[in-house]
């Protein structure tokens, strides 16, 4: 018993994301039966706003309700709303109705908002400051409101109806003389965000002024509350996993600890429709049957040039779906990225033809089949970055995601064409054929 009090004091001490860690890597009793002793020393919040929002919400469920309400009333409201929309609706209602009134109106009017906008990453924990203010009273303000902020990196300027004026940095506010007023110091046209905006603009904002905090403001301006660059590089975090999943066919959900069933049923649809792909990649090759059988040194080149269709394709649609992800792709501007790939794969076709091509006619000591594997290996490869711009762009027109399966639609048509590029031209150029 004294061994677990020591323990639980060495952990108490840690920062809450390293506790989070233990609670993670601990069995669902076992984490409840920490989490209690947590609650009880009023530790319990913190390190389960670190947590996954989907592991806090099974964690929580663990406990009684009286306790689950009280550890909740702790986080800070962005991660406490995290966490409620993980719960199922009546589980969520009851909680919220055992909250204090003001508390379960802020998650309430939280929760309102889409969790992949401003509105659903902000918190309203913010200190707004009179126009009329001095230095010195905002300074004596800040301190007795800094138990009611998340985090207080700026100083935020606002009317009397509440409405964003502008933005001090704290160190010009402290620097500043005592009955300065705060309208004099205060940088006006302070960047803000609008909350309804995506969570994806939001982190292109952060990425571009370097800003550890923005406002949240709504269509009249009126100050809603803020977001900290901790909620941002979440957004970051998941916006890569989810393209990186999307693009390879793999459900989001997914986890490395994932139960194999659940792996197994979501990855079949993905593998299936590949499959089909592939039949239509070997269809071609069935097609051209008496050609491999009069020329099967060209099974030989058929992975290659294959392969170095669908590689030069995936350096494209990464490329592309990376651009369109940063907003560096703007609507209109895809047949310059078109025209850039169409000359990329054209030089890589050559540069890739030519070492085909002299493997061909040296091993076989006959020009024509060099000639043959290297237009094969030029059109796939132009192919390649045809397609792998095109494919990101058109899902995005068709407001899909542009990282949807990318990887299985390019190599659908490198896989096809390449195939039958080979075969057409031998059939053209090789004698007997």
């Amino acid at each position: 018993m004294e061994e677990k009090k020591v323990a639980l004091r060495e952990l108490l001490v840690k920062h809450p994301a390293d506790i989070a860690e233990v609670l993670s890597n601990l069995s669902d009793e076992k984490a409840a039966e920490l989490l209690h002793h947590l609650y009880l020393r009023r530790a319990a919040a913190e390190p389960l706003g670190e947590m996954e929002p989907e592991d806090s919400a099974d964690l929580i469920t663990e406990l009684d309700r009286d306790e689950a309400t009280k550890i909740l009333a702790r986080m800070d409201p962005d991660d406490a709303v995290d966490l409620l929309e993980e719960l199922p609706d009546d589980l969520q209602q009851d909680i919220l109705s055992h909250l204090n009134r003001t508390q379960s109106q802020i998650l309430t009017k939280l929760l309102a908002y889409p969790p992949d906008t401003a509105g659903g990453l902000m918190s309203p924990e913010v200190v707004a400051l009179p126009l009329t203010m001095s230095a010195q009273e905002a300074i004596d303000y800040l301190r007795r409101k800094t138990e009611e902020a998340e985090t207080i990196y700026y100083a935020y300027v606002v009317d009397d109806a509440g409405k964003l004026e502008g933005v001090i940095s704290l160190r010009d506010l402290v620097l500043a003389r005592p009955e300065t007023q705060l309208s004099a110091l205060m940088q006006r046209d302070a960047v803000s965000v609008p909350v309804n905006a995506d969570a994806e603009d939001v982190a292109r904002l952060f990425d571009k002024y370097n800003y550890y905090a923005l406002p949240v403001v709504d269509a009249d301006r009126k100050l809603l509350g803020i977001i900290t660059i901790d909620d941002v590089i979440d957004v970051i975090r998941d916006e890569t996993t989810e393209d990186i999943y999307r693009s390879h066919g793999v459900p989001l959900e997914e986890r490395v600890d994932t139960p194999w069933y659940v792996s197994v049923r979501g990855r079949l649809p993905w593998l299936y429709f590949n499959l089909l792909t592939a039949f239509l990649a070997a269809s071609v090759v069935g097609a051209f049957e008496s050609t491999i059988a009069k020329y099967a040194v060209l099974a030989f080149f058929m992975p290659i040039i294959a392969g170095q269709g669908g590689n030069a394709g995936m350096q494209t649609v990464t490329i592309v779906t990376r651009g369109i992800a940063l907003g560096e792709v703007p609507k209109g501007e895809g047949w310059r990225l078109l025209s850039k790939e169409l000359v990329l794969g054209l030089l890589d076709g050559v540069a890739m033809g030519l070492v085909v091509g002299a493997v061909g006619m040296l091993w076989k000591h006959t020009m024509t089949l060099g000639l043959v594997v290297f237009l094969a290996m030029t059109f796939n490869m132009i192919t390649a970055g045809i397609v792998g711009t095109v494919i990101p762009l058109s899902l995005r027109a068709c407001r899909l995601d542009p990282a949807l399966g990318g990887s299985i639609f390019l190599t659908t048509f490198t896989d096809t064409l390449g195939f039958a590029f080979l075969f057409l031209l031998a059939r053209a150029f090789l004698p007997g054929l």
